[in-house]
């Protein structure tokens, strides 16, 4: 293939679907893909494990996940994520960037689901990072540009807008979706 015609950025929906599982959907869980980057992914929703295997795509090369807000049906697969790293053999960072509150509902939700999880020494390290609302930070070599959206949720919710591959991709949990330029 002529490499002008190659895609700089593959997104891959792996779960765009409700909270409740509608129509056998699994939740929100936006693979993307550049070459020469590990994969990111935006939002991670409790069903994010199975929907990414059942795609063929392994969450062990995740690099990074961005979380648009604190619901489960968008970060609630992230204590998954993490163990299955542990128990896969996973030994590269993992990033977590998302409203400020992550860092604390993360662990709370991690404590919860799998309690003394919190406590174990990984293989691997697992930053994670809250993106200040109206800021441009960088994360794992990836831009990423966020505002604070209309969505009630206890946290900040983010509208995102990543840089990657020579694209932009931009995404909200609200009814709008996801566009890339």
């Amino acid at each position: 293939m002529n490499a002008s015609l190659r895609p700089t950025v593959t997104v891959t929906f792996a779960g765009c679907g409700d909270a409740f599982g509608s129509g056998g959907r699994y939740q929100t869980c936006i693979h993307l893909s550049v070459p020469d980057h590990s994969p990111s992914l935006l939002d991670c929703g409790t069903t994010s494990l199975s929907a990414l295997k059942r795609q063929g795509l392994d969450p062990t090369e995740i690099e990074t996940v961005f979380v648009s807000h604190l619901h489960g049906d968008h970060f609630g697969g992230l204590p998954l994520l993490i163990l299955d790293g542990q128990f896969a053999g996973r030994r590269s960072p993992l990033t977590i960037a998302g409203p400020p509150g992550v860092a604390d509902r993360l662990h709370q939700l991690m404590e919860a689901m799998f309690p003394g999880s919190t406590n174990v020494r990984r293989r691997f390290d697992v930053e994670v990072m809250e993106l200040a609302p109206g800021a441009t930070t960088t994360v794992a070599g990836i831009e990423v540009t966020n505002w604070e959206v209309n969505h009630p949720c206890g946290a900040p919710p983010l509208a995102l807008r990543v840089s990657l591959g020579g694209k932009v991709v931009a995404y909200t949990a609200t009814p709008l979706g996801p566009t890339i330029s």
